[in-house]
């Protein structure tokens, strides 16, 4: 048996190399090199024609490549009785927060602001803001969202955190449901979202909960691009009501040449590099989870389907 990849990668070397030192006796073909379909059970994946796994009918699960799925569950001939399992790794969560660390440092000690001065040759002094001074909403306090809660916590700023439901208890101040979402938004002059995308998500970065933040805010989105309405972004930018917004990702990516989002002032973008994962860091959850699938044991980081997590 093997473990078949499709994946828009162009160097799978690296993954193929992590998941052998792992487990040497494990084959890693990619699905193109399939003589068989009934021989398919097991296959990493990320980006891939919707509808093809359709053609393999003895697949078991399916492995994502990253801590997202929702590139797995958007598909709508996705086969029903398909396990998805996700990466769930420390060093994804450490380089979330790392990511989201530094953009609320730049915008607090405005690095931005004095490096577009030292372009036009202007010394001019600005007060800073401090981190006491502002709070930071974190949306989405799943295992990466609590994570970075938590370390933005301990580092000194004021940290809530939102989500549907109460979950455990946490050292920062915890809102949940659609009811507390109002008074979360009206507390954050920070906004990160790290919700996953799911139906009940979509577009949930809209002018009416971007709205009701306070004058003055700033968004980072480092969740899925499918969470954010881009036109209400872009209103709420030059109405003057946010500030700014950081965006590591996209609806579609890479993001097209063209798009307004390039060469907006209060835009910055960077291209869907918060967290990559690494293949050392993840080989041994992937081989755990094909040799369970081989012998039908409950598989780990499993998705729930019908949540979409």
């Amino acid at each position: 048996m093997a473990i078949y990849v499709v994946c828009d990668l162009e160097n799978l070397e690296p993954w193929v190399r992590a998941l052998k030192n792992v487990d040497s006796s494990v084959d890693i073909e990619t699905i193109e090199s399939v003589d068989d379909n009934s021989a398919v059970e097991f296959v990493m994946a990320w980006t891939y024609p919707h509808g093809m796994f359709e053609e393999y009918p003895d697949l078991k699960t399916i492995s994502s490549m990253g801590a997202g799925v929702d590139h797995l569950l958007s598909d709508p001939r996705l086969p029903a009785g398909v396990n998805v399992v996700r990466i769930v790794d420390p060093m994804l969560s450490q380089d979330m927060y790392e990511y989201t660390l530094a953009v609320i440092m730049n915008r607090l000690r405005m690095l931005t602001h004095f490096h577009k001065n030292q372009q036009k040759g202007i010394w001019k002094r600005k007060r800073c803001l401090r981190m006491s001074e502002v709070s930071v909403g974190v949306m989405g306090t799943g295992v990466i969202g609590n994570f970075i809660a938590t370390r933005l916590h301990n580092a000194g700023l004021t940290v809530s955190g939102w989500a549907r439901s109460a979950g455990d208890r946490v050292p920062y101040k915890k809102y949940h449901g659609a009811r507390q979402l109002d008074q979360f938004l009206a507390g954050t002059d920070i906004l990160v979202n790290i919700l996953p995308l799911t139906p009940a998500t979509e577009n949930i970065l809209n002018k009416e909960n971007l709205g009701k933040l306070p004058p003055g805010s700033w968004l980072i989105n480092i969740g899925r691009g499918g969470h954010l309405a881009e036109e209400d972004l872009i209103d709420l930018l030059d109405s003057g009501h946010l500030d700014g917004a950081n965006l590591d990702v996209f609806r579609k990516e890479p993001l097209p040449g063209g798009h307004p989002f390039w060469n907006h002032p209060k835009i910055y973008i960077t291209p869907h590099i918060a967290s990559l994962p690494y293949p050392a860091s993840v080989a041994k959850q992937i081989i755990e989870n094909y040799h369970r699938t081989l012998n039908n044991r409950p598989l780990l980081n499993q998705v729930d389907r019908t949540r979409g997590y």
